[in-house]
């Protein structure tokens, strides 16, 4: 799958140390797994030319206390609280100065962030997304982007998950609904 570069963002989500790291409150194994081959299309993307964001799902202490419905806490616990080190990014992933970092309160790295503008103003089109977990914020962000017209692209062996069947269930359903699943080999920035 080739993909100018000009117009294509890896967007890396959350990978963070309250997801990926041993330490942190809703690790998973596979998550952590996914940050060699995270770190490795972060730098081919880099190396091409292209866009690269990573988004950070970070929660305010008081996010959830005048909820209607949506509250994370209450089906998750407390997790990558701001200004926490679960907020933080894994310490392989080093943003640059040029790229971008989305800090996100909910699955969706497009709701109430300044993503799409920033995609928009760069000329972006396509994004091949990565990160974790599968069949949250991977699955929630990837189709919003698919539903704002962007080419959301899934690297199916860079996404880390909680169980096998989250992951193939979500990558089955953005393939069959709004994206593309690839390999990380198969993506060619030139």
């Amino acid at each position: 799958m080739q993909l100018d570069p000009q117009q294509t963002a890896l967007v890396v989500v959350d990978m963070q140390n309250g997801f990926c790291h041993p330490d942190g409150s809703l690790y998973a194994p596979d998550s952590e797994a996914a940050i060699e081959p995270v770190t490795g299309l972060v730098d081919r993307a880099r190396g091409a030319g292209a866009s690269v964001v990573f988004t950070r799902d970070v929660h305010p202490p008081e996010q959830f206390e005048d909820a209607h419905y949506y509250d994370e806490f209450d089906r998750w616990g407390e997790h990558v609280l701001e200004g926490s080190w679960e907020a933080e990014l894994v310490a392989e992933l080093d943003p640059r100065d040029d790229d971008l970092v989305v800090e996100k309160h909910t699955y969706d790295a497009f709701h109430e962030t300044q993503l799409a503008g920033w995609l928009d103003a760069h000329g972006v089109k396509d994004l091949v997304v990565c990160g974790t977990l599968a069949n949250v914020c991977v699955l929630h962000t990837a189709s919003s982007a698919g539903l704002r017209d962007y080419r959301p692209v899934l690297a199916e062996d860079a996404i880390g998950f909680i169980e096998e069947d989250h992951r193939e269930y979500a990558l089955e359903h953005a393939d069959w609904l709004f994206g593309e699943v690839v390999e990380r080999r198969e993506v060619d920035f030139e």
